[in-house]
């Protein structure tokens, strides 16, 4: 059995999140929300898994792409009677200043030449293919029983010639709605057209908002409006990426699920975004962030609404991307020491609060900075699991450390903005002693590099966003003999590994996708910055057709693996190009007007 590739596109409107391949398949979604169980998951199980697609009679082609500035995506099919596209998206629809976005996925196909024929392939597996199915015709399309939510099928495709896989001349606009808990809003092909319409003008007016850098412009776009795809709207939270147990590498034993909200990625991805002049994602996301700091004790990862428990399963229903498992559902990660959270939250809350277009007159936010900080210097001192989440292996981790330092000096500046002068000073004392403390430990003067932990000896890819966080200065010969170092031993291939030493499950053979946009962005920093286009550039060149990215790339095979898309690897692609394009508008002295 060949895996599927990962040359979907995703779809999504801030409440689902579906990928649909270039075969016409919805190969993932869950329903009715991210981290629900999944509805279709031929992803993860070719026979079982379920899918949903459009079939046609003798040999035929098909091409995809999202339209343009959108999360719509269009295919092309070519067969011998005809050709025709498919529409495939999640309503998103403005309201005045608000977004509606039902949960709901609408599938528009209109002939284009000819008159095709094609058979609608409709296969719900709900829960993970745990579920006892039926579907029966209800009114103007199907209802489906069977798992934790009843699914409405709205179309004007006959149920029966759906239910039994006729035929289908295409000789007209044709809709199928998707929806969960309740009939779709759309119960004709006009009215599908209307809310394609809405769509396609509410993404590119979000799209028109983004201050794109002068450099890579396209795929900075392109990573921003998937970014946008994994903020959950009810919450604030923001997933790591869509889907589950796609593995870090084929037969590794890697599989884990990432329908969840990590505190550190979200972080990331807020910054990413304000940088590009969107606020009210990093806005909703301090909301989110504080009320689970209301709730009990932080911890590294939460369920999209909130959920602390999120204790791993090992599902059988499903045999795996691939055909080799393990299929998990949920992430034993919420249970683990990682020091590094303290000063990402900090940067977070820092950035957003005191750029100047964001007005926040809650007060209640200033104990949560003390809260962080204070947690943060107690932490310091305290072996951790770090964020490549060891299980079994707690150290005293550099980036912890230099996350812990973060989170005390970045945390003093935004405690001079709150008026807490007391604390500043306390924590910019610490925050002192600690620098020094980091920087005579965490570097081998006989390897010649930072180390994966105080007194260490592995190399590690995190200290590649040392300069971006302030510890180091870029042009420290410390720091460039890092980065030296880090392209021998773990960049070989052309690809940043994130570590070469054996883990919990012995040696990682891929590249993990984020770790080449540092190594992008430290070149770029330390001053070679035509190195870094050009590495910037062959990066590009592993993005699937749509420009999306996952985990995890085979250094062997160029094949994308990880769980996809994921935000960590677009949030990386983000900022190696604007640091880039900063520093390229320096060299030429060129400027935002008119040039």
């Amino acid at each position: 059995m060949n895996p599927l590739p990962l040359h979907h596109g995703a779809i999504g409107n801030g409440r689902v999140l579906a990928l649909v391949g270039p075969d016409t398949s919805i190969d993932w979604l869950c329903l009715p929300r991210f981290d629900s169980p999944s509805v279709f998951a031929r992803l993860l199980d070719h026979e079982r898994g379920g899918s949903w697609a459009f079939d046609v009679d003798g040999v035929s082609s098909s091409t995809m792409a999202y339209v343009r500035n959108t999360n719509v995506v269009r295919t092309e099919v070519t067969t011998a009677d005809g050709i025709f596209e498919i529409l495939d998206f999640a309503p998103r629809l403005m309201q005045g200043l608000k977004i509606d976005a039902p949960v709901e996925i609408t599938r528009l196909l209109r002939p284009l030449s000819g008159t095709p024929r094609l058979r609608v392939r409709f296969d719900p597996r709900p829960d993970y293919a745990r579920a006892r199915v039926e579907i029966v015709a209800s009114g103007q399309g199907l209802e489906v029983a069977g798992g934790p939510n009843r699914l409405y099928l709205s179309s004007n495709v006959s149920p029966s010639h759906i239910q039994d896989g006729s035929p289908v001349r295409l000789d007209r606009s044709m809709f199928l709605s998707l929806s969960a808990g309740k009939p779709p809003g759309v119960d004709s092909s006009t009215a599908a057209e209307a809310q394609l319409e809405q769509t396609i003008r509410g993404w590119r007016a979000w799209a028109k908002t983004c201050a794109l850098p002068s450099f890579a412009a396209a795929s900075v776009l392109r990573s921003a409006l998937c970014l946008k795809l994994h903020a959950f709207n009810d919450t604030g939270a923001i997933i790591a990426a869509a889907t589950t147990s796609i593995p870090e590498a084929i037969g590794s034993g890697r599989t884990w699920d990432y329908r969840y909200c990590w505190l550190r990625d979200a972080a990331f991805v807020v910054e990413a975004l304000r940088r590009l002049s969107h606020l009210s994602e990093g806005e909703a996301f301090v909301r989110f962030l504080r009320e689970m700091a209301d709730s009990g004790p932080l911890q590294p990862i939460y369920g999209i609404t909130g959920k602390r428990d999120l204790d791993e399963e090992i599902l059988t229903s499903l045999c795996g991307y691939d055909g080799i498992g393990p299929v998990r559902i949920g992430n034993a990660a919420y249970l683990q020491r990682q020091h590094d959270v303290g000063g990402e939250m900090v940067l977070c809350l820092e950035t957003i609060l005191t750029d100047p277009r964001v007005v926040w007159e809650d007060p209640s936010l200033a104990p949560l900075l003390e809260r962080l900080v204070e947690d943060a210097i107690a932490s310091s001192s305290v072996e951790d699991t770090g964020l490549w989440e060891y299980r079994t292996q707690p150290r005293h981790y550099t980036f912890s450390k230099a996350m812990s330092w973060v989170a005390a000096h970045r945390g003093a500046e935004l405690a001079e903005f709150f008026g807490m002068r007391g604390q500043a000073r306390a924590w910019n004392a610490w925050a002192e002693v600690e620098r020094q403390r980091i920087l005579k430990h965490a570097y081998n003067e006989e390897l010649g590099f930072f180390t994966q932990a105080l007194d260490g000896q592995f190399p590690d890819a995190s200290n590649l966003l040392l300069p971006q966080i302030g510890l180091v200065d870029p042009a420290d010969p410390r720091f460039r003999s890092t980065v030296r170092a880090y392209e021998r031993l773990l960049a070989a291939d052309g690809l940043m590994l994130r570590y070469k030493h054996a883990d919990d499950f012995g040696h990682t053979t891929s590249a993990f996708s984020v770790c080449s946009f540092w190594w992008v962005e430290a070149l770029a920093m330390m001053g070679e910055v035509d190195e870094a286009v050009v590495l910037f550039h062959r990066l590009e060149q592993y993005a699937n057709p749509l420009g999306l990215f996952s985990e995890d790339i085979d250094p062997l095979t160029g094949d994308l693996l990880g769980n996809f898309p994921q935000a960590y690897t677009h949030v990386g692609l983000i900022h190696a190009a604007i640091t880039i394009g900063e520093i390229l508008d320096a060299r030429h002295g060129t400027f935002r007007a008119w040039t």
